[in-house]
């Protein structure tokens, strides 16, 4: 059994198939009573990418369109989990409003769960992982094996289907 739970990181790539991650998060959270913050992790453009980006925007406009970008992110990432919640839980299970919060942050997937962790004081870190070849695995390793083994704080995985 965990110890008292009271600050959940759910960390999603918010494809099809994370529900059953988010379920095990909200489980916890009725459970406890605790509050969970919904992370989504955007990694940054490659070098490359960016010159191709800055040679067709100045960086006024870049960084608007990034901002609006980050925003409608963030409101999506509300909606989805508003109907997951009206679509998986009784009435008498839903979360408050304020126990779910959602974020949106840039940069590599792994150090930013453990700083968002570290800077929420998480008790419990909960997050997807799904299915990759051995090959793939070796060479690249997944984000979950990266945070499980890094990790200060406990790390539940729990296995989602391939996208």
């Amino acid at each position: 059994m965990l110890p008292d739970v009271k600050k959940i990181l759910y960390a999603s790539d918010i494809e099809s198939g994370s529900r059953p991650a988010f379920r095990a998060a909200v489980s916890l959270c009725g459970h406890y009573d605790a509050e969970i913050t919904f992370l989504h992790v955007i990694e940054p453009l490659s070098a490359s990418a960016q010159s191709i980006v800055k040679t067709m925007m100045n960086d006024d406009s870049l960084m608007e369109m990034h901002d609006q970008s980050l925003d409608h992110l963030r409101d999506s990432l509300r909606e989805r989990i508003q109907r997951f919640c009206e679509s998986e839980l009784e009435p008498e299970e839903m979360p408050a409003d304020e126990q779910i919060v959602a974020r949106v942050e840039e940069g590599a997937p792994d150090q930013v769960i453990l700083n968002i962790a570290d800077e929420i004081d998480a008790d419990v870190i909960v997050m997807g992982c799904r299915k990759h070849t051995a090959v793939s695995q070796f060479l690249l390793g997944s984000t979950a094996n990266k945070v499980m083994h890094h990790s200060q704080r406990p790390v539940l995985i729990v296995p989602l289907k391939k996208a």
